[in-house]
């Protein structure tokens, strides 16, 4: 019964012209050196390097296979307490496009959080596409 619905939910994708993009996480936390809120395509070793450095310099980068993979990558900025967080939870093409899906998370208000400097970040090697990228926040 349910490899029945799981093939149906994939026939259901590729009929409405989507197909699912798998990835890996590279990286995820709330201390990047990136203290402005970014979307990123990272689709060359360079791009790569530079961000990464920008990122963080004290810790090895992580190995992306460049004919197979590009890096996306998410970061919230500078946020004054603790309780944020960013986390892609997809990418799918839809027309054409490459559409990652993510979700923020913010304090509960009058909520206890620690009073820290943060910046949350989220970077993923998924499969290599050419074409457009969007990103789409998930509530």
């Amino acid at each position: 019964m349910l490899t029945g619905l799981v093939l149906l939910t994939v026939a259901a994708a590729v009929l409405q012209g989507q197909s699912s993009h798998p990835f890996r996480t590279l990286d995820r936390g709330t201390q990047s050196g990136i203290d402005d809120a970014r979307q990123v395509t990272i689709r060359t070793a360079p791009e790569w390097q530079t961000l990464w450095a920008e990122h963080t310099a004290t810790r090895e980068r992580p190995t992306v296979d460049w004919g197979r993979e590009i890096v996306i990558g998410l970061f919230v900025g500078r946020r004054s307490t603790g309780g944020f967080g960013i986390e892609i939870l997809g990418a799918e093409v839809q027309s054409k496009t490459l559409t990652v899906r993510y979700r923020e998370t913010r304090p509960r208000p009058g909520g206890v959080t620690a009073q820290v400097l943060t910046s949350p970040y989220h970077l993923i090697a998924v499969q290599a596409w050419a074409g457009d990228v969007a990103f789409e926040a998930v509530p």
